[in-house]
């Protein structure tokens, strides 16, 4: 299951997350959006416990958006102990999303 995020959520939700969060920035105008949040939602069952998905409309939360200066959509935010350790731009394919979720968990697990 994915986490819906907004402005007021994030900070609580990814940044004092106590496992590794990605965070999907899409938007309902962007068409690769929306297959990416569907595969990332059949990939979340994989990480439960391990690592937290979740998805913010970057058009209704702009100062979050703003923050990280999210520019094209969709955009994964990868963060750790509240920063972010790695961005991936782009719609891309499920094997690719895999390896890139499993990769987010090695700075955690060498912690």
């Amino acid at each position: 299951m994915l986490i819906t995020l907004t402005d007021a959520t994030f900070a609580d939700l990814v940044l004092r997350s106590d496992l590794p969060f990605v965070v999907d920035f899409w938007a309902d105008w962007c068409p690769p959006c929306g297959p990416m949040a569907k595969t990332l939602a059949e990939l979340a069952p994989e990480f439960v416990g391990r690592l937290r998905i979740g998805k913010i409309n970057a058009d209704e939360n702009p100062a979050t958006t703003r923050d990280y200066r999210v520019m094209s959509m969709p955009t994964l935010l990868f963060f750790t102990a509240g920063s972010v350790t790695a961005t991936l731009v782009g719609a891309r394919p499920k094997s690719m999303l895999r390896s890139a979720l499993t990769n987010s968990l090695t700075p955690y697990v060498n912690r």
